[in-house]
């Protein structure tokens, strides 16, 4: 028997670490040499690892989702001699009866029950409670810390006479779902989140006719017999938002916190929020001013 340690790769372009994305093997489960073992997801790609040697899997790095810098134990095999892995080869053929199961052992099980907590209420509410042979802890109660008082136990004896149904506020679930964020979404929340606290904001809201922009469209259209190579709208906008960034630079503009300066872009790299089925995606057409309508 000896160990082996299955150390993440250098995945290429500088990456220094990488996410988990998927495991598909699980520790005691014995994997054969070149069996993909999981996926890394690094910023651009999501890449197989296949696992350098046979044996039985003892330690993962970690859960999808976990970071692993390059270098580091990814996956821990136990592997075996030849003559072992031909030895267990040999006896996995031959079929062997099962063994009977054995019995269950017998687990007591104590509930204790916990203490109920005091209702808030007065004496002559606890007295009339009692009479009517209510629970007050089903009561819903309107005052101070829910407190019960005295038309919230009218308004409950009200509701079983008309067989209205009361429950007692505040017992609404408080389960929470909690779903890990993993992958290229966690890319999107972050840089999403990043660009809400270092890009200024803002909103500008303009009414424009574009009949004729629409005729223009329509006619370049026709012209094309092609018909995935149609123009949509936003060739046109594009091109507009390239001659009104010549106009104002400063809205081409970023601004460098370190060296406290602010840089005027000539490149116009036009960015388009597309929805998918991975999430908010957004393609981006480099030097955009030096294109035409067509691309």
């Amino acid at each position: 028997m000896s160990e082996h340690i299955f150390k993440l790769p250098d995945l290429g372009e500088g990456t220094v670490e990488s996410e988990i994305g998927e495991w598909f093997i699980s520790v005691g489960e014995f994997v054969e040499e070149e069996t993909v073992v999981g996926t890394m997801m690094t910023d651009k790609a999501a890449v197989e690892l296949a696992s350098p040697v046979s044996g039985t899997v003892v330690r993962l790095a970690g859960e999808p989702g976990d970071i692993v810098a390059v270098g580091a134990a990814l996956v821990v095999f136990e592997t075996d001699s030849g003559a072992a892995v031909a030895v267990a080869e040999e006896t996995a053929a031959e079929p062997t009866p099962a063994a009977e199961p054995e019995p269950a052992p017998v687990v007591a099980e104590v509930v204790v029950d916990e203490p109920a907590a005091r209702v808030m209420t007065s004496p002559a509410i606890r007295r009339r409670a009692k009479e009517a042979g209510i629970d007050l802890s089903v009561v819903a109660g309107t005052g101070a810390g829910g407190r019960i008082q005295r038309k919230d136990f009218d308004n409950y004896l009200k509701s079983q006479a008309t067989g209205v149904p009361v429950t007692k506020a505040g017992t609404g679930s408080t389960a929470v779902k909690e779903i890990k964020v993993i992958g290229l979404r966690r890319i999107i929340a972050e840089r999403m989140t990043k660009s809400k606290q270092e890009i200024p904001h803002f909103a500008y809201v303009e009414e424009i006719d574009i009949t004729e922009m629409e005729a223009l469209r329509i006619h370049l259209n026709s012209r094309s017999k092609d018909a995935s190579d149609r123009l949509t709208l936003l060739p046109f906008l594009g091109l507009a938002l390239v001659k009104a960034l010549k106009e104002f630079p400063q809205c081409n503009s970023t601004y460098d916190k370190d060296r406290n300066v602010i840089l005027q872009h000539e490149a116009v790299h036009l960015g388009i929020a597309t929805q998918t089925p991975d999430g908010l995606k957004v393609p981006v057409v480099r030097h955009a001013e030096t294109k035409d309508i067509d691309g």
